[in-house]
C-alpha cells in the first residue's frame, strides 16, 4: 500500500525533495572542490588524493546494496526509513566539517583521508538511499513519482550550486581565491548544518505520513541471506535493461563533469565574469528539466523520453565543438562566443538531466515488477543497485577523462591561449566521439526498457486483488465458494 492516493500535495513534494539538498552539497563539494583544497591548499600530492577519492567511491558503492538491504528490512513503529533519515544526517555533518577542517601539523595523511572520505559517503548513502526509496512508498502513480523525481533533482542541484556560488562570493572571495585555506572550514561548517537541517527536517516534514510497522516483518537478518536477496532483486530483467542504459549515461555523465574545467578553459577559454555565470546556466537548465519532464513522460512515457532526451542532449552538446572544429564559430574568448556556448550549454545540460531523472524515476516501476514476481518489496535494493552503477561508471568517466588527455596530449601547466591548436583539435575530437558513443548506447538500452504506463497500472490492478484475496479469512473464502451456504461436505 502507498501513503498517498492521487496527486501528491505540492507540501509533500517540496518537503520529499527537501531531504535531496544533502546530496547535492555532497556531489558538488567531492566534484569541485576537494581534489584542489587537498592538493593545492594543503599540499598532499594530487596522486593520492585521487586515489583516496577513487577506493572512497569503490568502497561506498560496495556497500551501498547491503545498506539498502538492511534499509528494505528495517521493521520499527516508525517504518523501513525514517529511522535511518533521524540517525545518520548528525554523524554525516559532523564527518562532512571535519573533513574540511585544516589538519594540525602539516597535510593529511593519504589514510586519514580514505578513511574521512569514506565515512562521508557511507553515511550519505546512509541518507540519500531510503529518502529516495520512500518515493514508490509514497504513491504508485505513474506520473506523480516522476513529479517526486524532478522536485528531487531541483533540490540536489539548488543545493550544489548553491554551495558553489557561496564558495565564490563568501568563503573564498579573497585575491587568492580557492587557494584560501581559512574558507573551507566555513564552507563545510555550513555545509554540514545545510545537510543536516534538509535531511532531518524532511523526515520530519513526511513523519506522520509514514511512520507505521510495515506489512511484512522481513526474516532474522544474515550475511547469506542478505546477499541472496541483493543478488535476485539485482536479476530482475528490467532492472538488468535499466542498468545497461544508466551504465552508459553516467560513465558520460562522469567524463562531462571531470572534463568540464578543461573545455572551459582551454577550448572556451572562459575567464573572470565569463565563468562566474556557469553555475547560473546549469541552474536554469535544471529548472528547464523540471518544466519539460512531466510533459514528455505523459506524451512518450519514461523509456522513450529518457531515450529521445539522451540523443537530443548528445547532439546539441557537442554542436558548438563540431562548428569549433568546421571553422563556423566565434573567436574563442569573446563574448560571442561565451554567450553561444552557454545557450547550447542550456539545453543539452536540460535534456541530459532529463534522461537521468527520467532513468531513476523508472526504477520506481521495477518494484512492483519484483513484488509481483517475487512478493517482496525492494525499494531501497533497486536504488542501491543503481547508486553502485552510478559510483562505478563515474569512476569510469573519470578514467576516461584521463585517456583522452593522455590521447590529445594535453601539457601539465598550460596556460590557455598557449596550447597548440592540433592538441586542441585532438582533444576536441576524443570528446566528441566518446560523448557521441556513450549517448547513444544509453538511449538505446533505455527505449529498450520493458515497462510502459499501460503495464505499470494492469500490474498495480493484479497486485490489489491479490492482496485482497489474500486478506480474506477462511470463512469468506468459504462463503466466496458457496454463496447459498452450503456446508463445505453437503
Amino acid at each position: 500500500m502507498t501513503a498517498v492516493k492521487g496527486p501528491v500535495p505540492l507540501r509533500l513534494r517540496l518537503i520529499h525533495g527537501g531531504g535531496a539538498v544533502a546530496f547535492g552539497v555532497k556531489d558538488n563539494g567531492f566534484a569541485y572542490f576537494l581534489l584542489i583544497y587537498f592538493n593545492q591548499v594543503l599540499g598532499m600530492n594530487a596522486e593520492l588524493v585521487s586515489l583516496a577519492l577513487l577506493i572512497a567511491l569503490l568502497v561506498d558503492a560496495l556497500v551501498d546494496p547491503l545498506l539498502g538491504n538492511l534499509s528494505d528490512r528495517t521493521y520499527t513503529r516508525w517504518g523501513r526509513r525514517l529511522p535511518w533519515l533521524y540517525a545518520a544526517p548528525i554523524p554525516l555533518a559532523i564527518a562532512w566539517a571535519v573533513l574540511w577542517s585544516e589538519p594540525v601539523g602539516g597535510p593529511p595523511s593519504f589514510l586519514g583521508l580514505v578513511g574521512i572520505a569514506i565515512v562521508v559517503r557511507l553515511l550519505l548513502s546512509a541518507c540519500e538511499v531510503p529518502s529516495i526509496s520512500l518515493v514508490p512508498e509514497i504513491t504508485q502513480d505513474y506520473d506523480e513519482r516522476t513529479t517526486l523525481f524532478r522536485y528531487r533533482a531541483l533540490a540536489a542541484w539548488m543545493g550544489g550550486l548553491a554551495m558553489m556560488i557561496l564558495a565564490y562570493t563568501v568563503f573564498m572571495p579573497g585575491k587568492e581565491g580557492l587557494l584560501e585555506p581559512e574558507g573551507y572550514a566555513a564552507f563545510g561548517l555550513f555545509g554540514a548544518g545545510l545537510m543536516a537541517v534538509s535531511v532531518i527536517g524532511s523526515a520530519i516534514g513526511q513523519h506522520r505520513l509514514l511512520a507505521h510497522l510495515p506489512a511484512r516483518r522481513p526474516p532474522p537478518f544474515s550475511l547469506r541471506l542478505a546477499f541472496a536477496e541483493i543478488v535476485e532483486a539485482f536479476s530482475e530483467r528490467a532492472f538488468l535493461i535499466f542498468a545497461a542504459g544508466a551504465l552508459a549515461a553516467y560513465i558520460s555523465q562522469g567524463m562531462v563533469f571531470s572534463i568540464t574545467n578543461y573545455l572551459n578553459l582551454f577550448v572556451w577559454r572562459l575567464t573572470g565574469d565569463q565563468l562566474m555565470l556557469f553555475p547560473f546556466v546549469l541552474f536554469a537548465s535544471v529548472v528547464l528539466m523540471f518544466v519539460i519532464i512531466a510533459p514528455l513522460h505523459r506524451r512518450m512515457g519514461k523509456a522513450r523520453a529518457a531515450a529521445v532526451s539522451a540523443v537530443a542532449g548528445m547532439v546539441i552538446g557537442l554542436a558548438p565543438y563540431v562548428l569549433f572544429l568546421a571553422g563556423f564559430w566565434p573567436a574563442v574568448g569573446s563574448n560571442a562566443s561565451t554567450y553561444s556556448f552557454y545557450a547550447f550549454l542550456l539545453f543539452a545540460n536540460a535534456l541530459g538531466t532529463t534522461a537521468v531523472v527520467s532513468a531513476t524515476s523508472m526504477i520506481a516501476e521495477v518494484v512492483e515488477s519484483f513484488e509481483e514476481r517475487t512478493g517482496r518489496r525492494a525499494e531501497a535494493s533497486f536504488y542501491s543497485g543503481n547508486w553502485l552503477i552510478q559510483k562505478c561508471a563515474t569512476g569510469g568517466g573519470i578514467f576516461l577523462t584521463g585517456q583522452i588527455i593522455a590521447f590529445s596530449g594535453l601539457p601539465a601547466n598550460a596556460a590557455p591561449g598557449s596550447v597548440a591548436t592540433g592538441i586542441i583539435a585532438s582533444f576536441v575530437i576524443a570528446f566528441a566521439i566518446a560523448g557521441a558513443v556513450l549517448g547513444l548506447a544509453s538511449a538505446w538500452w533505455l527505449a529498450r526498457f520493458p515497462i510502459s504506463r499501460e503495464e505499470h497500472e494492469a500490474r498495480l490492478g493484479r497486485l490489489a486483488a491479490r492482496r485482497g484475496h489474500a486478506s480474506e479469512s477462511p470463512l469468506d473464502e468459504a462463503a466466496r465458494a458457496d454463496p447459498e451456504g452450503h456446508s463445505i461436505g453437503a
